[in-house]
Parts: structure tokens; sequence; C-alpha cells
């Protein structure tokens, strides 16, 4: 299946997994919400041009406002976190790994750590950005970090649950043009 059908699919699916089944979860609690449609945007490849990034991302988040009725409130997280994507991963991984390894981030192209943390720090960006607008407001600043950890941890622990699940075979670049 080529890259392009593949993250085309993927962005239906990240799509409809949000909005039709993690935002019906009735709250546990005041502080989980559950959020995994940005994993679309820490997926994409490796070789991805940064404007093409942006806009995909931007693409992304306001087609889940507009599911959502909240324009502006996901693409902006998401443009975050595209913009910060590239920086990150040239700190984690070396240059020439990347380019001669494997096409997109997963556990098997970065490793444990640096893939961990990847997933980590961007999550936390994600959640902290997105819970800020939402806000418009600190408020009770404890609320408002207790909220970002707890639903950055949720969110963590099903992005590692859907890299078990889904396990995405790692396919290497070629030179084939």
């Amino acid at each position: 299946m080529s890259s392009l059908l593949k993250n085309m699919i993927r962005f239906i699916l990240f799509i409809l997994l949000q909005v039709y089944v993690l935002d019906m979860v009735p709250p546990l609690h005041q502080f989980v919400v559950p959020y995994l449609y940005f994993l679309f945007i820490l997926w994409l490849p490796f070789n991805i041009n940064r404007l093409l990034l942006l806009v995909i991302a931007f693409i992304f988040g306001f087609t889940l406002d507009a599911f959502k009725g909240t324009y502006g409130l996901h693409a902006a997280p998401c443009l975050l976190i595209a913009y910060l994507r590239p920086f990150l991963l040239n700190l984690l991984i070396p240059q020439e790994t990347t380019e001669q390894s494997y096409i997109e981030p997963s556990i098997r192209s970065m490793g444990w750590a640096p893939y961990s943390l990847y997933i980590v720090l961007l999550t936390f960006i994600h959640h902290f950005y997105l819970m800020l607008i939402e806000l418009l407001q600190f408020g009770n600043f404890l609320h408002f970090l207790a909220k970002v950890a707890i639903s950055t941890a949720v969110s963590i622990l099903l992005i590692f649950i859907t890299e078990m699940l889904f396990f995405r075979k790692g396919k290497y670049r070629t030179n084939a043009a």
C-alpha cells in the first residue's frame, strides 16, 4: 500500500475514532479527557516537507473541529506539535539514522527510549496548549495542571496500547525513484 493511501486511511480512521468512540466515552472523572487523534501527526513520515506537515496538521485539526463544532480548538495544538516535531526528531535521533533507516517514527525505527520521549513530550505539549485554549485562563492552576497531567497520562497509555495492538511494520527507505 502506498504511503499516501495509508496516511489518507489513517486520517479518516483517527478522526472517526476520536469523534465517534473516544468523545462518546462517559467521563470517568473531571480530569480525564482521552485524546488519540494527534497520533496521526506523530506517525507521519520522517522526510515530509515541513510546510506540507503544517498544512496537513491544520487540515487534520480543522476537520476534527468541524465534526465537533469547535473551530480552531484542535487545529492550533495540531499546528504546534507539527511545528515542533521536526526539531524534536532532530534532537532525539541522529540525522544519518533517519536518512538510512525507516520511513516513519515508531518504536522499531527510533528505539524505546527516544520514541517514548518523543510521544510523551509532544503529547504533553498538545494537551497543555489544548486545555489552555479551552479554558482561556489558568483559573485554579493546580486544577489545570492536574487535568493536563492526567489527560496526558491516559493519552500516552492509549498511544502505547495502539502501538501494541496495531504493530506497524517498519519499512526501510529505498533509493529507488
